[in-house]
Parts: structure tokens; sequence; C-alpha cells
């Protein structure tokens, strides 16, 4: 949140007046100034005032004129969007992948590099290397990125400053992870939860796009749920809201203690399902997307693999619907983006089991979800920032 402008007084109401002329740019677009004026309520030397004091501080910037008819064209005015950037980073087991995007939400530079650390220590300086690297190809310094969003797995822990439930990421649970991050990265930084910012992404860009309450399910190396309710991103009281790799499956050796894996994700994340194809024979493949690749080509062994991957998804799916009740199932992720050959199995799997069957769809943002999600929070408070530092730079 902002600072409160001082209403009543002539400074709070021209900024006040600021505010909702670049809301309205935002919103709707790029405006000429009798178009700003009828859709804020404000008169239009309110409104002429306004975008000079804008364009002043370079938030706003003229693009153009139009004209209507007969008489004088009007100035044609949008968002500055190289008033700010934001970075945003998709850590991985596999991949680590950046995106810098301007206010517009235009990505300007990308990088996508593969995950060789063994160690935290040296993952946190491989995403400061990486992340130097995509703020450069962009153009711009550094001190112009305003945000910086980071999606791992894992749900952190502002307490600890750790980031637990990761266990794909060597060392990633330990004490003082969030503060090693934020030193590496600046101020403005939002460390979040994967598998909630791709939920974020199907949202604001992808195939959940209008929904109001569904769950992104993403299966990959691990396996994670973003959930959403009434377009709100839902975490739960501790941050671990869709945390399924925990969902019991089975029944655990007597007295043990819980695994640093949860049960569910052993049964249905990528390593499995190669361990399907496996236990039926099919002892050639090394990797989730060959098995994939094979039953889409027709091989009988790597059908099986792919169907019973499929009925164990039912199981999730299940259970979500039982609890969440949404309008929309997404798979994501590595496993889940082969909804094609998944879709048949999983919905024969869920009519014999529950008489909740939610819609499911393939995600339509593939790797990119996670970033789309990133730059989507990230935007949202560099705005704010953006316009809180031209304000502050006017009055000091």
């Amino acid at each position: 949140m902002g600072r409160t402008p001082q209403v009543g007084t002539p400074a709070g109401m021209r900024e006040l007046n600021q505010r909702a002329v670049l809301d309205r740019l935002r919103a709707a677009g790029p405006a000429t100034r009798p178009q700003v004026a009828k859709d804020t309520g404000l008169s239009k030397p309110t409104v002429g005032q306004a975008l000079l004091d804008l364009e002043r501080r370079h938030l706003v910037r003229e693009i153009g004129r139009t004209s209507t008819g007969p008489g004088r064209s009007a100035v044609v005015y949008e968002e500055n969007p190289a008033a700010g950037h934001v970075l945003g980073v998709d850590i991985g087991r596999e991949r680590i992948r950046l995106e810098v995007a301007d206010l517009a939400g235009t990505v300007v530079s990308r990088m996508d590099e593969r995950n060789r650390c063994r160690s935290a220590r040296s993952l946190v300086q491989t995403v400061r290397e990486l992340a130097d690297q995509t703020v450069a190809a962009a153009g711009i310094g550094f001190g112009d990125v305003v945000t910086k969003v980071v999606g791992s797995p894992g749900v952190p822990d502002p307490r600890t400053g750790a980031l637990h439930h990761a266990p794909n990421l060597p060392g990633w649970g330990r004490r003082g992870l969030l503060e090693d991050l934020g030193g590496a990265l600046g101020p403005g930084l939002v460390v979040e939860n994967d598998a909630n910012l791709a939920a974020v992404g199907e949202l604001t860009g992808g195939a959940a796009r209008g929904v109001d309450t569904f769950v992104c399910i993403t299966v990959g190396t691990g396996i994670g749920m973003g959930i959403i309710v009434n377009g709100q991103l839902f975490r739960g009281a501790h941050g671990a809201a869709g945390e399924i790799s925990f969902l019991p499956y089975g029944w655990p050796p007597k007295d043990s203690t819980p695994p640093e894996r949860g049960m569910l994700e052993d049964e249905v994340s990528g390593h499995s399902v190669v361990q399907k194809a496996h236990r039926q024979g099919l002892v050639s493949v090394k990797s989730a997307k060959e098995v994939f690749e094979l039953a889409r080509n027709g091989d009988r062994i790597a059908v099986q693999a792919v169907t019973e991957e499929a009925r164990q998804l039912a199981f999730v799916v299940g259970a979500v619907a039982a609890v969440i009740d949404p309008d929309l199932v997404v798979l994501g992720g590595g496993i889940g983006s082969n909804t094609d050959l998944l879709a048949e199995p999983l919905e024969a799997a869920l009519r014999s089991t529950t008489p909740l069957r939610p819609k499911i769809v393939a995600g339509e943002l593939g790797d990119a979800a996670v970033l789309t999600g990133a730059i989507s929070v990230g935007l949202g408070s560099a705005r704010e920032v953006v316009f809180e530092r031209a304000l502050a730079r006017k009055t000091s």
C-alpha cells in the first residue's frame, strides 16, 4: 500500500487527481484529455494539470495526436512503460528462467539456463549473475528494476528466513536463505511459491482467464498446487495451502517419521512415471518425457504407465474437488502438459470414484506460467513504488 495523501490539502488533491488519471490510463489504455475526463469524472482543466504533472515526472508520455472531425487534434497519452521495470525469476530443479518487463508488462529480455547448482550458496550466486545478465540485455541498470519476484518450490517462512518443503533444491531449507536472496537481489524482493505464481499466471494470461475459483496443479520434478478463490491467491494460515505433495497416499511404515518428500510426490511426479515404465518392462527409458513420447506413438507399455499416472492424478483431483469445489482444474508442469494423453484415463478414473468432476484443462502457458505470474505480481507493487518515488523526488 502507498502513502495516504493528505486529503483536503491542495497537494493532496493534486495527488489524488494524478492517481485517478494514471489509473485510467493503466486500466483502459491510451486516451486523450477529454476521454480521461469523461471516464474519471474530473474536469478537463483538472485532467490537463494532472497530465502535465505526470508528464513532468516521466510517468506518462505523449504518443501521438488524434482528430475525430473538424477542429484541433487532441494529444493521446499513455503510461510511460519505461518509468520502471520488473524482474521475474523462476527457480526450478532443472532450469532457471528470468524475464525483465516494463510497466506495460511487455517482456524486454529473458534468459533460460540449466540449473547446475548443488548448494544453496551457489544457487543464490548464480541467480544474481543471471539477473545481472538479463537486466543488462534489457538495456537498463539494476537500479531501474523496481520489483523482483522470485518463484521457487517451497513455503517461505519469514520467521526463520527459510524455504520449507523444497527437497529438490539442496540446502534450500536452511535458515537465513531469504535474507541471502535479499542481499543478492536487493530491495523490492518478493519470494513466492512457484505453484502459486503459476496459478496467478494462468489467471492473468492463460487457461483460467475470467475464472474466479480454480486450482492449478503443476506436476514435474515435484507436484504442487496454486489455489485461486474469488479471484485471489489463497495461501492458508501458514502459507502451505496447495502443498499437495504431502497428501497421504497409502500407509507409511509403522513408527516412521514424516518423509522429506511427500508420499504423493513419490507416487505422481516425474521420476515416478519412469519407475512405472520400468516396473512394466520398459527399462530403457530415462525420463518422463521419453515415456510420454512413446505413449503418443502407441507403445503399449508406455500407454500403461501413462494410464497408471492418470489414475493417481485422479486421486488428487478428486480430493481437491471435495475440499475446494473449483470451477476449473488446470494441469501444468512437464507432466501436466501431456493432458492430451492423461485426460481420458483421468476422467474414467474420476467417473468410477467420485460424483465431483470439475472441468480439467491443460495450462496454456507451459514453461512460462511461473514467470507470467511473477511479472503480474511484480507489476502490482512496482507501479505504486514508481509513483511514490516520483512524488518523493518532487518534494525532496
